[in-house]
């Protein structure tokens, strides 16, 4: 299985490409933004390391071109520790990003997690109210059949919600199923960013909610019955 490196840390690169390697991993490496696209398209691996801030192309304009035409996993590598920086990355399609220095093996875990998540089972059809999600297809429609564009960790969020439609959830378990882990800082408000932005694409009014509801002191509950 092909894991995409991209940095312009030569040392890094070598030294995350020698665990993920030992791991049983094949790596593909790029120095800059450019050359991370060129390799992606020879290449088609499993999953992409970003460096947020590479030369010329930067890990968040190469994050957003790629989830503009591919569904792959992207994990950000990146020393920004800014809460809207992390957002960004989330907003641009990044399923996951680790903050310089970290442990290879770490990130070997996020890795393997994110693949996990990739590839995990799920009902391949949900429907409930005038929404429509194909697990297989990786898309959401309504019923008029207007496709409703997701991210992928987007719509892992409106799949696990939907698949558990009516019980409320509870934000640390909606965090580590989302995330495959709880170890983010401020990981309420990236939850709570997510959840914001997938109600903007699904819902007619995100202000008044009529299928992610919050449950004060609980957490979120996908439920279009409630309130109608």
């Amino acid at each position: 299985m092909k894991i995409l490196v991209a940095d312009d840390d030569r040392e890094l690169i070598e030294i995350l490409a020698f665990t993920l390697q030992r791991a049983g991993f094949e790596v593909v490496r790029a120095m800059d933004g450019e050359q991370a696209l060129t390799q992606f398209k020879a290449h088609q691996p499993a999953l992409v390391l970003l460096d947020g801030m590479m030369p010329g192309l930067d890990g968040f304009q190469v994050c957003e071109r790629l989830r503009a035409e591919s569904a792959v996993p992207i994990i950000m590598l990146t020393v920004l520790e800014k809460e809207e920086e992390v957002l960004r990355a989330f907003e641009l399609g990044a399923d996951d990003y680790v903050t310089k220095p970290f442990s290879p093996k770490q990130l070997v875990a996020r890795v393997k997690a994110a693949l996990r998540r990739n590839g995990a089972h799920a009902p391949s059809a949900l429907a409930i109210g005038d929404l429509q999600l194909d697990a297989e297809r990786h898309e959401a429609r309504r019923n008029d059949g207007v496709r409703i564009r997701l991210t992928p960790l987007e719509f892992r969020l409106l799949k696990i919600l939907m698949a558990n439609c009516g019980k409320v959830m509870d934000v640390e378990v909606l965090v580590e199923q989302v995330w495959g882990h709880k170890d983010h800082v401020g990981e309420r408000q990236l939850l709570k960013g997510l959840v914001r932005r997938v109600r903007e694409k699904v819902e007619t009014d995100p202000s008044r909610p009529e299928y992610i509801k919050t449950v004060a002191g609980a957490g979120y509950v996908f439920s279009p019955r409630i309130g109608r």
